[in-house]
């Protein structure tokens, strides 16, 4: 039982890769439409901003970019959720960072050259080879640029990922009994590894529902959930917005006990 998240270049092969595993290894394949799908419903939020936030870094004029961050922390809460169970293969924008840490997690990298990904994104789209160039440069910048800003990481950096392939000179056959042997040999779920799983599940979710939250006016806290127990970090400008966010927490299901540890900024 393993969790296996896709990350790849535009048209690289990722997605024809993904559906492989998903039947070679009898796991539910989830895709980031059906992801931000699952994420717009839970939260009540529309699936272009969700969508946004997960390819473009804010622009100027949006400051910091608090708004989009609660939109990631709403489909990271999703993601856990839905790879809570393991036996998923996940292929989508940053499914690796999202699930940082969880050991049984294996973070794939696909990749291929240049005229691999023109030929097919020519090949699945009404594009010249000119224009599938210019599809596949700009759509790489803003998700290069997007990953800079929220995880401070480079996206073609390999040590970000377990294991990367070349899907131009590795077929996908002999690709998919990689990643099998790798999975099993590696990268199964512990009862330790599920902790760290659960912990996520009602951490994102507490932050997503915390940053949807618009009667909190302060953006500097910090939840950590540890086996119920919620630590909740904070030097907020308002006791209201301390009182508020303790409410939401003791509120939500699994939730044990809340150890709190906010001051008000003088």
């Amino acid at each position: 039982m393993a969790i296996i998240t896709i990350s790849r270049g535009t048209y690289s092969g990722g997605l024809a890769l993904a559906e492989s595993l998903s039947d070679d290894l009898g796991y539910r394949l989830l895709s980031r439409e059906q992801l931000l799908t699952n994420a717009a419903k839970e939260f009540g939020a529309l699936e272009d901003d969700l969508k946004s936030a997960l390819q473009q870094r804010p622009g100027f004029l949006q400051g910091r970019g608090r708004r989009k961050l609660q939109y990631v922390y709403c489909v990271q809460a999703a993601l856990a959720k839905a790879v809570q169970n393991d036996n998923v293969v996940y292929h989508g924008q940053a499914g690796h960072l999202l699930l940082r840490g969880i050991p049984h997690h294996l973070r794939l990298r696909a990749v291929a050259d240049m005229e691999y990904r023109i030929m097919d994104t020519v090949k699945r789209g009404n594009f010249t080879r000119e224009e599938a160039l210019q599809c596949i440069e700009e759509l790489d910048r803003e998700r290069a640029s997007w990953m800079k800003w929220l995880h401070g990481v480079d996206t073609n950096d390999p040590t970000t990922y377990d294991l990367v392939i070349n899907l131009e000179h590795i077929p996908i056959p002999i690709a998919c009994m990689i990643v099998a042997h790798t999975v099993n040999h590696g990268f199964q779920t512990t009862p330790e590894s599920q902790k760290m799983v659960d912990n996520l599940v009602l951490t994102s979710e507490i932050r997503a529902k915390m940053g949807l939250l618009r009667e909190i006016s302060d953006d500097r806290i910090e939840v950590e959930a540890k086996d119920g127990i919620v630590t909740i970090t904070a030097n907020v400008r308002f006791l209201a917005d301390a009182n508020r966010v303790k409410e939401l927490v003791g509120q939500m299901r699994g939730v044990k006990d809340i150890q709190s540890k906010i001051g008000i900024r003088r």
